[in-house]
């Protein structure tokens, strides 16, 4: 029953981990980022974040490794907003909210 669990554990971090690789497809292929919200990307880094440091302290090797990817793609998805923004009158942060 303990494997059980160990899957459902890995499945739903590769579904949590992967929400925003679409995104991200999407950024590339289109370099338009205006529309996307800088605070919700922020949020998605800081929550990663949060759940990994919480897997380290129970080392929860499922919680480590999805929420490891979904960092790393919070943080890609940040840098693409960064570079792909184009400079409005009011800002990176106000336009997007």
């Amino acid at each position: 029953m303990e494997i059980i669990g160990e899957i459902i554990g890995y499945l739903a971090g590769v579904l949590t981990a992967g929400t925003m690789v679409p995104q991200i497809i999407k950024s590339i292929r289109t370099k338009h980022v205006r529309d996307l919200s800088i605070y919700m990307v922020l949020m998605y880094v800081l929550n990663a974040g949060l759940w990994v440091t919480y897997g380290i302290s129970i080392s929860s090797i499922p919680l480590i490794l999805a929420d490891s990817f979904a960092l790393i793609a919070g943080l890609t998805q940040l840098f693409l907003k960064m570079r792909y923004y184009k400079n409005g009158k009011e800002g990176l942060f106000l336009d997007s909210a």
